[in-house]
């Protein structure tokens, strides 16, 4: 069980919106899901990981979404419950299971997915099952695009937003692309999209920049045809190369740390987890380059932690796991 540092309570609430599931990841590394000789459960779901990232780095965070009313399901809510986060947003489906997901480790710690969601009870949380009361309270409020495949989950994010944006929450957005799950990659660019003028803060990846911009190249330009005027702060995140941030005045990057990378998964959430504790009580740090480029050495410290074991939750680290890396880089 997880410690939480006491200082949450004092701390403004970071809400994440969307999924949480279980990740089956292979005991070895470099094999086929068909070649594995077995599987280690490890929960997960980006949103969920990032609000136990919250959570694990002295933050206060909630989650809000349904789980499959199954062993899984009320596992997953109580390893929410021991990491310290809220589950006042959490309903239950009797009527679907949780999401599974099997994740083929490649030898350099890359992943593939095959997901189980026919439909899984994430996808089906309704507008009228959202806890308004908590969306209303957040400082931040952070979510995927993994919720806007179909309804009626779709609906659901669209009114938490919308209700967030209204109560004058930061709202961050995390796309975390998973092709797998969209009927194709045209429809999974243009619902990603879709509501990419509403977020004050995006962070993606430089895959994921790739895919919505066409372009091969990882550069200012490629990032900057995604900028839109509400937008305060753009992240890449480049793996261990760190991550590059692009604001309205000024622009930059930030190395990363090079540790022994087992599984990446959780790395981009623990990444956002970290940015999201340091901003979500003064939002015009993002606005003071010094103190950003600090904040973004602490977040990178944070993502490769969570590289050196294997699954998200359990790799996740605490404020002095980070600042040890970060004190003998």
């Amino acid at each position: 069980m997880a410690t939480v540092n006491n200082r949450s309570a004092d701390c403004g609430l970071i809400v994440c919106f969307g999924e949480m599931l279980i990740d089956f990841v292979p005991t070895v590394s470099g094999v086929s899901l068909a070649e594995a000789p077995g599987f280690l459960k490890a929960p997960g779901g980006a949103p969920a990981n990032a609000a136990i990232a919250v959570s694990r780095l002295g933050g206060k965070a909630a989650f809000i979404g349904k789980l499959g009313d199954d062993e899984f399901g009320h596992m997953l809510a109580g390893i929410l419950k021991q990491n310290g986060v809220t589950g006042d947003g959490l309903t239950f489906d009797r009527g679907a299971r949780t999401a599974l997901a099997f994740v083929t480790l490649r030898a350099d710690g890359e992943r593939e997915f095959m997901f189980y969601r026919n439909p899984s009870a994430d996808m089906l949380l309704t507008p009228e099952e959202l806890n308004l009361e908590l969306i209303r309270s957040a400082k931040v409020f952070h979510y995927g695009s993994i919720s806007l495949i179909v309804e009626p989950c779709r609906s659901a994010h669209l009114k938490a937003m919308e209700e967030a944006k209204n109560a004058g929450a930061l709202l961050s957005y995390d796309p975390n692309l998973r092709l797998p799950l969209w009927p194709s990659a045209d429809e999974a660019r243009e619902q990603i999209m879709s509501i990419w003028d509403k977020a004050d803060v995006i962070k993606v990846s430089d895959n994921e920049l790739e895919f919505l911009t066409g372009s091969d190249k990882i550069d200012d330009a490629a990032a900057m045809s995604l900028w839109h005027s509400n937008l305060k702060l753009l992240l890449v995140t480049l793996g261990e190369k760190g991550c590059r941030y692009y604001t309205n005045n000024f622009h930059g990057s930030v190395d990363g740390f090079h540790v022994n990378t087992v599984d990446t998964t959780g790395a981009g959430d623990s990444f956002v987890g970290a940015l999201l504790c340091k901003i979500v009580d003064d939002h015009s740090v993002i606005e003071d380059e010094s103190k950003l480029r600090e904040i973004l050495k602490f977040a990178n410290a944070c993502g490769a932690i969570t590289t050196i074991k294997k699954g998200a939750i359990p790799a996740l680290p605490t404020a002095s796991d980070v600042l040890s890396l970060i004190n003998t880089a």
